[in-house]
């Protein structure tokens, strides 16, 4: 009996771990950057928090936003400050703030939380004025940053807390913004400073403990067949209230107000009556509660209905180290809530109520709808005119049944290990005509992460570490005029440009890193901009979605580099990857060499361990990278051994595990031209983990399918037992394992808090790829030099259990 419930328990861990590694598809950079020098910085002495940008082309300065001040930071340079407000807080105030029990030194202080634009030379910032938000208008004149002191109570338009998740849009002279409008941060409000300020009701049902991300304009009166009215879009988190859990479960949501809303005439006074919101849906294939909205980015196109937003989404576990990025077409959410069906709120026993989907009649005007030409024809001109009806019905039914599905039925992007925070995208034109979306998305440990979607296919083209110290990204803002990436932190602000070509010395390396921005130049024999002059399909190459090298040009082969052996020495011959796709293939003798008792094959080489007279000859170390199934080969390093005579020249002699002359061990010009990769006879292709796993998959199916076999035939067992009255000794059995579990898991977890701890990286073991960064040998490749841990048995209970969703109609 014992046995027998002990297995129910091991089958579902099984059945979790095997769906996880069967269904997901990490995304792996191609290369990785480490920080360098030569990036822009900005940062004060004694001033922190740099996470409000506001980008002026049109002025040629970024405006960054810190705790006490305001910079106006040259574009071409943000290392080069053109001017500077220090908007500190009184000391009055100050006091006041630490009286209250907050920190006087940290929370107490004036954070610039907003900064919008109003006209040429004027700008709108808020502060958090030691929990007293305040607002006032300034002015860049004359190469001068200057506040104007006109200031205003910012209560609504700032949040108080200065860590809060806020969002904020300047429409016209209108300033929407979501946040806190208390002290104590228990009353969210969307509200519209203007002549006519509205806001939201203040219920759970319409906001349930927000957590506010992002806000954008879309302006769908043009060119609209039913006389639409523009629309603000607002993208946030908060406790779900549709679902059966027995905790609180946050759900990702996007909601939407219209422009020209005035807010009823007796019913919604003053309140908004075209708030409508839907959940987000940017599900893992794996069973998981609901990924959390981080940030959202708008990618505008000519056609309004084709605009796409971007959004970045993180775990509720902190156990759990997978992100992922999603694409929401604005057609797509704009099709839920001008005809989706509503959730509607049922009582059941007494106090417990249920969201359910409505199937009664819907009011005529539609609820929540802007005014349009149906609701003008009926003679209703402004929101002021609507029948009590439609608004008591949005009033309490603010909430659509449908969820707003990714653009491309699931995640564009799934990273593992640090987790992605913040996400910008650029619209590039290739040399194929096409565009391509190419997104920048920062991470909690300081690294952007550069990827595309070649149809379908996600690649990371590089990931670069822009802090020198692991920092969260807290904003990001992107020039594309300028062609310039600015990436804000807790400690200072990093420019970067959005390509760097000529980091790819050869035809072979520019074009299988497969980067929009850069093309093979004939001309001048470089890897350079795709915008520069010279640059046309005559004279440069680029193949995006293959990848394909066959127009490049034959470089030189690689020169063999002599080493003398001495008998039982050990021998160290060095091959540096520079790409994290690839896969090692060292070949002696006309034979594959793999890790054994005599050869250790590592991220950096090969060692021969005892070498003997019969270890002379030609060693050749291949990079073999796949690309859409194609396997692409390149000699990096070719090394000669010749037995010890007694007399070698100096330089020339390896004693141990010291190694002469390896700079040959790297490709550059020199490298071989790619060709098919040469397959043994008898062996499978190699096939990195991270690029295809057919035969993987393959036996996962089946290994899913036989443990669902094992666990429906326990099931019914176990039913069959129940059915005889003889399941109370199981639950004690399972309570008893249950507890012991817990212990043990919270001591395994205990050493993996910080994520961006160091790891000692474990040996290599045989048939696993191992790469030039030594991140990838012998552990899953996290990125950005950390590692993965091996699964544990121990699956938090929060992640195994899933929610319910009541589909029940009234």
């Amino acid at each position: 009996m014992f046995l027998l419930c002990a297995l129910s328990i091991v089958c579902g861990l099984m059945l979790h771990v095997s769906y996880s590694a069967l269904s997901t598809h990490y995304c792996v950079p191609r290369k990785t950057v480490p920080y360098q020098n030569e990036l822009k910085l900005f940062k004060e002495e004694g001033i922190f928090n740099y996470s409000t940008m506001l980008m002026r082309d049109d002025l040629g300065v970024l405006l960054l936003g810190a705790r006490e001040a305001v910079y106006a930071l040259d574009t071409n340079d943000v290392s080069v400050r053109k001017s500077a407000v220090y908007w500190r807080v009184t000391e009055e105030k100050q006091r006041e703030c630490a009286y209250k029990g907050k920190n006087a030194e940290v929370e107490c202080r004036n954070y610039i939380r907003t900064l919008h634009r109003v006209n040429d030379t004027t700008m709108y910032a808020c502060g958090t004025n030691a929990f007293s938000p305040i607002c006032d208008y300034m002015t860049f004149v004359n190469g001068q940053l200057r506040l104007e002191g006109k200031q205003e109570e910012g209560k609504g338009k700032c949040p108080f807390d200065p860590f809060q998740r806020y969002s904020s849009l300047m429409v016209g002279n209108d300033l929407y913004s979501a946040t806190s409008i208390n002290f104590l941060g228990s009353e969210p409000v969307v509200l519209r400073s203007s002549n006519l300020a509205l806001r939201t009701e203040f219920k759970s049902s319409w906001l349930s403990e927000p957590n506010f991300i992002s806000m954008d304009f879309v302006g769908e009166s043009f060119d609209s067949p039913d006389g639409d009215d523009d629309k603000v879009y607002m993208f946030f988190s908060e406790n779900a209230m549709e679902y059966d859990f027995y905790s609180k479960v946050a759900v990702s949501r996007v909601a939407r107000v219209c422009k020209g809303d005035m807010g009823g005439q007796r019913t919604l006074q003053r309140k908004w009556t075209t708030f409508l919101k839907a959940r987000l849906d940017c599900s893992l294939p794996e069973p998981s509660l609901p990924l959390i909205v981080q940030d959202v980015f708008l990618l505008k196109d000519e056609d309004w209905r084709e605009s796409v937003f971007y959004a970045v989404f993180t775990p509720q576990s902190s156990l759990s180290q997978v992100s992922a990025v999603c694409a929401f077409r604005v057609s797509d959410i704009r099709n839920i809530f001008n005809e989706g069906k509503f959730k509607t709120p049922v009582a059941v026993e007494t106090s417990h109520v249920k969201w359910v989907m409505y199937t009664g009649e819907v009011p005529v005007p539609r609820p929540g709808a802007c005014i349009n030409n149906v609701a003008r024809n009926m003679g209703m001109n402004r929101s002021l005119d609507l029948p009590d009806k439609t608004l008591q019905f949005i009033r309490d039914r603010p909430l659509m049944d449908d969820a707003v599905r990714p653009l491309t039925g699931g995640p564009l992007l799934v990273k593992r290990g640090a987790l992605l925070t913040r996400v910008v995208v650029d619209s590039v034109l290739a040399l194929d005509g096409q565009r391509y979306a190419v997104m920048f998305i920062g991470t909690e440990n300081g690294y952007i992460q550069k990827a595309v979607n070649y149809a379908g296919e996600m690649f990371i083209i590089e990931e670069i570490q822009l802090f020198e110290s692991p920092v969260p990204i807290s904003i990001l803002r992107l020039s594309s005029s300028k062609g310039q990436l600015y990436a804000g932190s807790a400690f200072g602000v990093i420019q970067m440009p959005v390509s760097n070509c000529s980091r790819y010395d050869s035809c072979v390396d520019c074009i299988l890193a497969r980067d929009p921005y850069c093309v093979w130049d004939f001309t001048t024999q470089q890897c350079s901009s795709v915008h520069s002059s010279s640059s046309s399909s005559s004279t440069a190459i680029q193949s995006l979605k293959e990848g394909d090298v066959a127009q490049c040009p034959q470089p030189d082969p690689v020169a063999a580099v002599d080493f003398t052996l001495v008998p039982e020495n050990n021998i160290q011959l060095p091959c540096q990857l520079h790409s994290n796709l690839a896969q090692v293939l060292w070949r002696f003798a006309d034979q594959t060499l793999h890790s054994s008792n005599k050869y250790y094959i590592y991220s950096g080489g090969l060692l021969i361990l005892g070498a003997s007279e019969s270890d002379t000859g030609l060693y050749t170390c291949d990079s073999v990278e796949l690309i859409n199934g194609r396997a692409y080969n390149r000699t990096v390093a070719v090394y000669r051994l010749q037995l010890d005579s007694g007399a070698g020249a100096p330089g020339d002699t390896t004693h141990g595990n010291e190694v002469t002359n390896s700079s040959n061990s790297t490709h550059g010009l020199n490298t071989a031209a790619p060709r098919p990769a040469p397959i043994p006879d008898g062996e499978d292709p190699l096939s990195p983990e991270n690029q295809s796993g057919t035969h993987r998959v393959t036996r996962l199916e089946v290994a899913v399918a036989l443990l669902s076999l094992l666990c429906l035939s326990l099931m019914g067992v176990i039913f069959w037992i129940w059915s005889q009255g003889r399941l109370k000794e199981c639950f004690k059995f399972a309570k008893r394992t249950g507890e012991s579990e817990g212990r043990r898991q919270s001591a395994e977890y205990t050493h993996i808090q910080n994520r961006t701890s160091a790891i000692k990286l474990p040996g290599a073991e045989p048939g696993r790829p191992c790469s030039a960064n030594n991140n990838h040998c012998a552990v899953d490749f996290k990125g950005n030099g950390d590692h993965h841990f091996t699964p544990m048995a121990n699956i938090s209970s929060l992640d195994g259990l899933g929610y319910i969703n009541d589909e029940s109609e009234i």
